[in-house]
């Protein structure tokens, strides 16, 4: 049987080794949608144009008849799709080091570490989290019609963290949904110049910096809801500790939301959070390579039967080592302020 969201239970199964069979059956609310347009949202990870050539091959029928991109649905319509086995993988695997902190049928939780890019692209052909994931995931079905691990969410290259990461098509589609509707809660460890109070909430839209392509802002003409919120804090003399929680997932939220406020992450170059001259009792903060950012707790509901998944883990070795000097040395120089 195949698990498809948004659609009547399915009937079918192996029509021959490189096909499986779907039949849908259209919903009140999909009532009136061109057929291509209800395909697209039904099939997860297929595109509309994907979705229109398996029409021209002759692979969708409604009513037991071919299929035209441009019909009409109606409810109670009920639909047939032959879909071709996912086809291998373009990106080739690498037995790159990879923290996998849960794996079942249907998705893998990962602790990504700092300095990896998450997707292949121009200048990252090699050495992302998707080529680690096609060596060390050996049952992937396969997502948008290829065996590759469908990527959900994404954290930058310099932060370290927790990801979720769906193995076949209708996980993908209901951990998307559950992102899209801020189901999952997703918090982070962050170490930001100045004095930063809990509580703080930041609801700022955040969109593409017109002046400069790399970078994201809260000024820029085009932008889309962030809401962050800061829910504690341990201050020390220039800096604090926060853990954050946000509740949409827009490129760079956090940099851009702390650095807006007046508090960058340390660390941070893109976003103003990397100083040339600091106290002694900051010191420690030389030895940061990338932003003091991390990807704390993933909290999501299952895809398959609903149940709640939680997940911690902790500050990476380079990011507690930071720390633990950090608090170190401050204690030493407030121990010597007190003692003159």
């Amino acid at each position: 049987m195949v698990d498809l969201p948004n659609a009547a239970p399915l009937t079918g199964g192996n029509d021959r080794a490189s096909l499986t069979r779907a039949e849908l059956v259209v919903m009140p609310d999909h009532g009136g949608a061109r057929l291509d347009a209800y395909l697209a949202s039904v099939l997860a990870g297929r595109s509309r144009s994907q979705i229109q050539r398996l029409m021209r091959e002759g692979r969708v029928t409604l009513g037991g008849k071919p299929a035209r991109s441009s019909t009409r649905v109606r409810a109670g319509d009920v639909i047939q799709v032959e879909l071709p086995a996912p086809a291998p993988a373009t990106v080739e695997p690498e037995p790159l080091p990879l923290d996998i902190v849960y794996d079942d049928r249907d998705l893998v939780v990962v602790n990504k570490p700092a300095g990896m890019v998450v997707h292949p692209a121009a200048g990252h052909e090699r050495g992302t989290l998707v080529n680690a994931l096609l060596h060390h995931i050996r049952d992937l079905s396969g997502v948008g019609g290829e065996q590759r691990p469908g990527i959900v969410h994404r954290l930058d290259r310099g932060t370290s963290g927790l990801m979720v990461v769906a193995k076949n098509d209708a996980t993908h589609a209901e951990l998307s949904r559950q992102f899209h509707d801020r189901e999952i809660e997703k918090e982070y460890i962050a170490l930001a110049w100045g004095v930063v109070q809990p509580g703080r909430r930041i609801d700022a839209p955040i969109g593409r910096d017109p002046g400069n392509r790399q970078k994201m802002s809260t000024r820029a003409r085009r932008r889309r809801t962030a809401v962050t919120r800061v829910t504690r804090a341990e201050h020390f003399r220039g800096v604090s500790l926060v853990q954050v929680v946000i509740a949409t997932g827009r490129t760079h939220q956090i940099r851009v939301h702390l650095a807006a406020i007046g508090h960058p992450i340390v660390g941070d170059p893109l976003y103003g959070g990397v100083r040339r001259r600091v106290p002694g009792d900051l010191r420690p903060l030389a030895h940061l390579e990338r932003p003091f950012l991390h990807a704390a707790r993933l909290v999501f509901a299952h895809p398959r039967d609903g149940r709640r998944m939680d997940f911690s883990c902790d500050l990476p070795d380079d990011l507690q080592m930071v720390l633990d000097e950090l608090r170190r040395v401050q204690q030493a120089f407030g121990e010597a302020r007190r003692s003159t």
